[in-house]
């Protein structure tokens, strides 16, 4: 299986990194991205890792989320031979 980030999920990912490049971190804005793409990537291996997302249930569209660490989350779905990373936001 393939991890495909939708173009909504890309641009979640530059605001996060954005973030903390205005603030005067972009090291660590790096450093986040790579940690949420890197999580997100072993979803090849193990695509049903995150539970499914109960805020999107009554959508009935098999959307799964996956914490990365304790502040950031990844609402992806799988399909027979993708899975799609459809956002990436922070959940404080």
């Amino acid at each position: 299986m393939k991890v495909i980030f939708s173009f909504n999920a890309l641009r979640r990912l530059r605001k996060i990194r954005d973030y903390f490049r205005r603030n005067g971190n972009a090291a660590k804005g790096n450093r986040v991205a790579k940690e949420i793409i890197g999580h997100a990537l072993e979803l090849e291996k193990n695509p049903r890792l995150g539970p499914e997302e109960e805020n999107l249930k009554e959508l009935g569209l098999g959307h799964r989320s996956l914490l990365v660490g304790e502040l950031y989350k990844v609402i992806y779905q799988v399909f027979k031979k993708d899975i799609n990373v459809t956002d990436v936001f922070d959940v404080r």
